[in-house]
C-alpha cells in the first residue's frame, strides 16, 4: 500500500535509520540482550543523526522539530527489523518523557536538562507505575513533602523502563490527598540521596531495555525540579497519553510487519513433503488472513499519524489504536510461529523472539482493557 502521510524528508530519514539499524543495532543486539541494558553509546550516535531529542529548541542543541512523524520513522524501523528492544530507550525519550519537559519545564530547566537530552548523553525515564498501582493513577502512593527548599520523597515504583540507566526520572508524586489533584511531577537526578535502583526486573521479551524496580527513601529533591505546578500532574499525564498510546500502535503494526515479511520469506523457502509450505492452502490462507489484517491496520494507523500531526486525533482514538493494533501483533507473532513448525519454538529463530516482544505490548501504556474502557466511554455508554 502506497502511505500518504510521510514527506520526502521523512523518506530520507526512514533510509538513514534502517542503516543505521543493520550498521549499528543489530551486530550489538544479542550482546545488548544478554546483559539486559544498551550500551549508552546508542544513544550518543543516535543523537548524531538527530533521532533523539529532535524537538527540543535549537537554543538547547536540538532540531525544534516538533513532528511526530519522525518518531514514528524511527520506531517502524526498529520495530519491523526484530530490534524493539533496543530502540524503546529512544523512544520513551521523544515521546513519553520529552513532551513532560518541553511543555511544563521552566526555561532554567530547560538549560540545565535539555542540551545533555540532545546529545544523547542525559537518558530519561518516567515513574508511574507503583507495586499497588498500575493502570489506575489515583492510587499511586508515592509521597513528597515540602521541606524549605526540598521534597521529601518516600515510595516505590516498579517496572520503570530505563530504570537502570537514567540520569533524569520523572516522577509522578503524591503531593495532595485528592486522588487526582493530589499529583505532581518531579524530576529527580540520579545521585540523589535516598534514591536507590533496586534489581534489574528479568522479562518475557524485550531484553535490550532495562526494566528496574526504584525506591525512594527520604530523598531530598529539590523543589526547583518540580515540573510545572504542584498538583498539576494528573492534567499533564492525561495531555500526553494519545501521543504514548500511538507510539506503541506505531511500534505494533511495524512490529508485525517485520514478523510477516520474514515469515513469507521461510513458506517461500521451507519444504516439506517436495514442496514449499507456502504453496499449502492452509498456509497460504492463513499468510493472505494475516497480509490483509496488516494492511487494513497500517491504514488506520497512518490515518491517526495525520490526525495527530493535525492535532485532532482524540484520546479514544489512540486508546482504538493502541488495543487493536497491539492484539494483532501478538495473534500474528503467534502464527508465524506456528508456520515455522518447531523451529519458530527455538530462540535462535528471530519469530520466537517477535512471540516473547509482542507480549508485553497489550498490557503497558495502560492495558488493553482500560482502552476498551475509554473507547466506551468515548461513546457515550
Amino acid at each position: 500500500m502506497s502511505r500518504t502521510v510521510f514527506e520526502p524528508e521523512h523518506d530520507a530519514l526512514r533510509a538513514s535509520v534502517a542503516a543505521f539499524v543493520a550498521d549499528y543495532v543489530q551486530p550489538h543486539l544479542d550482546r545488548w540482550n544478554a546483559q539486559g541494558v544498551v550500551d549508552r553509546e546508542l544513544y550518543k550516535r543516535a543523537a548524531a543523526l538527530g533521532l533523539v531529542g529532535f524537538a527540543i529548541d535549537e537554543r538547547f542543541g536540538g532540531a525544534g522539530a516538533d513532528d511526530f512523524r519522525i518518531s514514528a520513522v524511527v520506531a517502524e524501523e526498529f520495530a519491523r527489523a526484530g530490534t524493539a528492544g533496543a530502540g524503546l530507550g529512544i523512544g520513551l525519550i521523544n515521546d513519553i518523557c520529552l513532551p513532560y519537559l518541553l511543555s511544563l519545564a521552566t526555561e532554567e530547566q530547560k538549560a540545565r536538562w535539555l542540551p545533555g537530552v540532545a546529545a544523547g548523553e542525559t537518558v530519561l525515564a518516567i515513574a508511574m507505575t507503583e507495586p499497588g498501582a498500575g493502570s489506575d493513577l489515583s492510587a499511586i502512593r508515592t509521597t513528597a513533602r515540602r521541606d524549605g527548599d526540598h521534597y521529601v520523597v518516600d515510595g516505590a515504583k516498579t517496572f520503570i523502563s530505563s530504570g537502570s540507566s537514567a540520569d533524569l526520572v520523572i516522577v509522578v508524586v503524591r503531593t495532595g490527598e485528592h486522588p487526582h489533584q493530589g499529583l505532581s511531577l518531579l524530576v529527580v537526578e540520579a545521585g540523589t540521596p535516598g534514591f536507590e535502583r533496586g534489581r534489574r526486573l528479568a522479562k518475557l521479551g524485550l531484553h535490550a531495555q532495562d526494566t528496574s524496580e526504584l525506591s525512594f527513601h527520604g530523598a531530598r529533591v529539590p523543589a526547583a525540579n518540580l515540573l510545572g505546578v504542584e498538583g498539576g500532574g494528573f492534567p499533564a499525564l492525561m495531555a500526553n497519553l494519545a501521543t504514548e498510546r500511538l507510539g506503541i500502535a506505531v511500534t505494533a503494526v511495524a512490529a508485525a510487519e517485520g514478523t510477516f515479511a520474514r515469515t513469507l520469506e521461510y513458506a517461500r523457502t521451507r519444504v516439506a513433503f517436495g514442496r514449499p509450505i507456502g504453496s499449502f492452502q492452509n498456509t497460504r490462507f492463513v499468510l493472505a488472513e494475516m497480509s490483509t489484517e496488516l494492511a487494513v491496520a497500517r491504514a488506520y494507523v497512518d490515518d491517526c499519524i495525520h490526525r495527530h500531526v493535525a492535532g485532532e486525533l482524540s484520546g479514544a482514538d489512540a486508546a482504538a489504536a493502541k488495543w487493536w493494533t497491539t492484539d494483532l501483533q501478538v495473534r500474528v507473532a503467534d502464527r508465524c510461529l506456528q508456520v515455522h513448525g518447531g523451529y519458530g519454538y527455538m530462540t535462535e529463530y528471530q519469530v520466537a523472539r517477535d512471540f516473547l516482544d509482542a507480549r508485553v505490548q497489550p498490557i503497558y501504556g495502560g492495558t488493553n482493557e482500560i482502552m476498551k474502557e475509554i473507547v466506551g466511554r468515548g461513546l457515550g455508554v
